[in-house]
């Protein structure tokens, strides 16, 4: 007895199935493996309890597709596997998700796949055929039932996760949604009616009469659905009952008045329903209120982001942090873990289960079945683009499913029914020739425009998951409240900070999974910043970030393999800085118990030797003294170096007297006078300029123009932020200046409201070093090379230029009237009293604040040095102190 041969039906679905289960056994594989790949080692504790899943999966849609074979062997071979893999991709995401709801979602797939071929048997007992003869003969009946029930949850309702709206029916651990078989209800409902009056394209009833009972069931359910705020569902309704009256009318003004509707609907559910107004609040804007209201969608947004192109991989990337992952944002989590490509894959399907749904209702020849094919397959198709469009803010977010996709009983088993009903009428096609041509052409065209309109809706999916995870998303995952950074910090090595003689200043300590960031030497806090889970980035960790991570100094083709294996980038890359830790310690005790800051640089390359602010904080212990450090009125998280802008006053004296060419050591022309910050040694100009007397300064301001004033000012940089590898600030060139005098000195007040030049240690540091080093003022460099894996250490190029800002003559002839007697250096101390904290913003008017500005001189051989030092103080005797000290040990180690 010779088998029967295998149709071309069956062989089609059955090699497609075949790649839809080599898909999942990969995906199994990927997310067993997923642990090892992770933590970069075998060692590790595998996950398989997901198998179940894949062999549940497997198991039914054997069964199925021999059922299909036996029964139905006319039907569309594309439909079942299409949908199988959307379910089984479904299926394995929640797995990966939660093995609690996997096991719950595997349970009612076999369920609903024992069902499934039940109702095949039952059809089939029938000449015809049952269950589509039911469906419309019931109709009623049917939508009654989806009625009550769906009422009866305003009274008996409730919500599996404890919280939010009442929308279930259920007891003892198991739950129904009544408002996902209503859908289906209502489609058979609407082609059944249409179907029994037989209207056609050509059909000259009136409309109104004719839709009215269709007006009064559909109503009664939006009320219902209303009154359960499950306002994304109505809004599918209005959607759907469009589309089956214009397919079965033809009438263009029905999707006019559905859309007018839709919209004054959606015009009063702002007005009226909290729920409806912050949904659309947070899709216009998601970026004001991203940890309240909008957490949901810029949650969504980051893990599209993260995905990238080939998504982190199965089980690398963290997608439960996006709420309600395993329904409303499964999209999302599909994104992140197969990335734009596993986006694009979902899309796809969805667009070839249009063209097949729509192909059946084209060549349908019984309006009952050409009505509910396109029906259900807008459903199916609809609803999934509104909650893609989602989590995509193309669209406000919706409380629907992702058909076959999405964890739910509920929503599977509708699901799982209307691919039944497509089946089903798939295997009774009749020929076309049935038309009238006329009828024809209309019926071609409607279909058409409706499968536009879907595919347009997949396609505006499509180029906006391309621009969240491609355009948008590297930009996006920047942001301080992306937490996937800091969980890829715990797996990923991220590179130490070096000094100039390789002593380590920040590590990163312990295993893959649980590395914390240490730091040696807790006082460079406000320059080193921190790297931290909670408070974000700050400093040189924040502006080395993509060298430190990994995500840049490798060749191309080694990140893009680590991406593609591991899903992070590789370990991260040293970087080592010039600062010399002897002399940053020096600095550091220095300014122990005041506030204020230094910096210490090589005059001719522009190396920061040393960067200190006071106080300072430990980034260790950020969070166990956050709070403390925040309101702490002394500022200590506040890096006074970079960022502390102060009046310059008398400290600008050396540069004038260098520009104006005049000879530091002749007698200075009329009455010293008593506001010198110190006694001057002499009454010679350099030694009133050294001394900081005020009387040097006004005498140096009247010789020059208010526009060479300022274009010198420029030169040595008190306009322009420093280019430097943390962030900087700086004041800009005013546009006029009334009185000279009070801006340079910082002299202002209520009676003289001049604004005063600010300007940051930083700043001051550079434009000394411009007095040794010939005038030249060198480009800030603190980050020096980065430790590659190919080419070993590579010094990294200068962020700016260097400028020569003032005459090498006159600036050697100034140095040299005011240097020190006991060291080869130059140096200058001034005192601004009464003047507010600048660097705090605080009313510290009493204490005033001190400049020193020193560095060595034409007679010193070694490397030429310039200091900056500032202290909040009106103290110039510790001002000197302090600086003094500093470049004794710097030229004297």
């Amino acid at each position: 007895m010779s088998k029967n041969p295998v149709s071309s039906t069956d062989r089609t679905e059955q090699r497609l199935l075949i790649l839809a289960g080599a898909f999942m056994a990969v995906f199994s594989l990927a997310l067993s493996l997923s642990n090892a790949a992770r933590l970069r080692t075998w060692q590790v504790d595998y996950r398989w309890v997901h198998w179940l899943g894949f062999a549940v999966w497997l198991i039914v849609a054997w069964l199925l597709h021999q059922q299909l074979a036996r029964h139905l062997p006319d039907r569309d071979p594309f439909l079942f596997p299409i949908t199988a893999l959307l379910s089984g991709w479904g299926l394995l995401t929640i797995w990966r998700l939660s093995d609690g709801l996997g096991l719950r979602q595997s349970a009612w797939l076999l369920l609903i796949g024992i069902a499934f071929m039940l109702a095949i048997r039952f059809d089939r007992t029938g000449e015809n055929g049952r269950i589509l003869e039911y469906l419309r003969r019931f109709k009623y009946v049917w939508l009654t039932s989806g009625l009550l029930l769906t009422a009866a949850t305003l009274f008996l309702g409730t919500n599996p996760m404890g919280g939010g709206p009442r929308l279930w029916l259920g007891c003892c651990g198991l739950y129904f949604q009544p408002s996902e078989p209503l859908k289906l209800l209502l489609i058979i409902y609407l082609a059944a009616y249409l179907a029994d009056r037989q209207v056609t394209q050509a059909s000259s009833t009136r409309l109104l009469p004719l839709l009215t009972p269709t007006l009064l069931m559909t109503g009664l359910a939006l009320l219902l659905l209303v009154f359960q705020r499950d306002l994304g569902t109505a809004a599918l309704f209005m959607v759907l009952y469009a589309v089956v009256v214009y397919t079965g009318t033809g009438k263009k003004r029905v999707l006019l008045a559905s859309l007018v509707i839709l919209l004054l609907a959606a015009a009063a559910g702002y007005a009226l329903f909290d729920v409806v107004s912050l949904r659309v609040d947070a899709w216009i804007n998601p970026w004001l209120d991203p940890a309240g209201r909008s957490y949901q969608i810029v949650q969504s947004l980051l893990a599209v982001a993260n995905g990238g192109l080939f998504g982190r991989g199965v089980g690398m990337g963290s997608p439960a942090l996006v709420p309600i992952a395993q329904s409303d944002f499964i999209f999302s989590a599909v994104s992140e873990e197969i990335g734009l490509v596993g986006a694009l894959g979902v899309l796809v399907l969805l667009a070839l289960l249009v063209s097949r749904g729509m192909r059946l209702g084209l060549k349908s020849g019984d309006l009952f079945h050409r009505l509910p094919a396109i029906g259900l397959a807008a459903h199916l198709v609809g609803q999934s683009i509104l909650i893609i469009a989602g989590n995509l803010r193309v669209l406000p977010l919706t409380g629907v499913t992702l058909p076959f996709v999405s964890y739910g009983g509920s929503s599977l088993f509708v699901s799982y029914f209307e691919l039944l009903c497509l089946l089903l009428i798939s295997n009774r096609q009749e020929e076309l020739i049935e038309f009238q041509p006329t009828v024809l052409k209309a019926q071609t065209n409607l279909n058409l425009l409706i499968s536009a309109g879907l595919l347009a809706g997949l396609a505006v999916t499509a180029l906006a998951a391309g621009w969240w995870s491609l355009v948008r998303g590297p930009d996006v995952l920047t942001r301080t409240d992306n937490a996937r950074r800091t969980i890829a910090d715990r797996y990923v090595k991220r590179g130490s900070i070096l000094d100039n003689h390789g002593q380590i200043l920040a590590e990163s300590l312990g295993q893959p999974g649980d590395y914390t960031r240490q730091y040696n030497y807790p006082a460079l806090s406000p320059l080193l910043g921190y790297t931290d889970p909670v408070y974000g980035q700050a400093g040189v960790e924040a502006s080395q970030d993509n060298y430190l991570r990994g995500l840049q100094g490798y060749p191309a083709l080694t990140t893009w393999w680590e991406h593609l294996l591991y899903g992070q980038p590789p370990p991260g890359l040293d970087i080592s800085l010039s600062l010399d830790m002897d002399l940053q310690a020096k600095a550091d005790d220095l300014l122990k118990g005041h506030k204020g800051a230094l910096v210490l640089l090589n005059a001719r390359t522009g190396e920061i030797l040393s960067m200190a602010s006071s106080p300072s904080f430990d980034a260790n212990q950020l969070s166990s003294s956050w709070n403390e450090l925040l309101n702490d009125h002394n500022a200590p998280l506040y890096d006074r170096a970079a960022m502390g802008l102060y009046p310059t006053g008398n400290s600008l004296a050396p540069f004038l007297l260098a520009a104006t060419g005049m000879d530091p050591s002749s007698n200075y022309p009329g009455t010293v006078g008593t506001e010198c910050a110190l006694v001057p040694v002499g009454n010679a100009w350099g030694d009133l300029v050294a001394a900081g007397c005020d009387s040097s300064l006004k005498k140096l301001v009247a010789s020059m123009s208010n526009q060479e004033m300022l274009d010198l000012l420029d030169k040595l940089g008190l306009f322009t932020a420093p280019a430097f590898q943390v962030e900087t600030l700086s004041s800009s060139m005013p546009a006029n200046i009334t009185d000279t005098i009070t801006y340079l000195s910082g002299q202002s007040s209520i009676k003289n409201p001049e604004p005063a030049l600010l300007a940051s240690p930083l700043q001051m540091a550079l434009a000394a070093a411009t007095l040794s080093n010939h005038g030249e003022r060198p480009a800030p460099r603190l980050v020096m090379a980065v430790d590659t894996p190919l080419s070993g250490w590579i010094t990294l190029p200068l962020t700016s230029q260097a400028v020569q800002a003032l005459s090498e003559i006159s600036v050697n002839r100034t140095v040299g009237g005011a240097v020190s007697e006991d060291l080869p250096i130059w140096q200058l101390v001034t005192s601004i009293k009464n003047t507010p904290s600048a660097s705090t913003s605080t009313d510290q008017g009493s204490l005033g604040s001190s400049w020193y500005l020193g560095g060595t001189s034409l007679e010193w051989s070694g490397a030429p040095l310039a200091l900056a030092v500032v202290i909040e103080e009106n103290n110039p005797q510790l001002a000197r102190q302090i600086g003094h000290s500093l470049l004794q040990t710097a030229i004297s180690p």
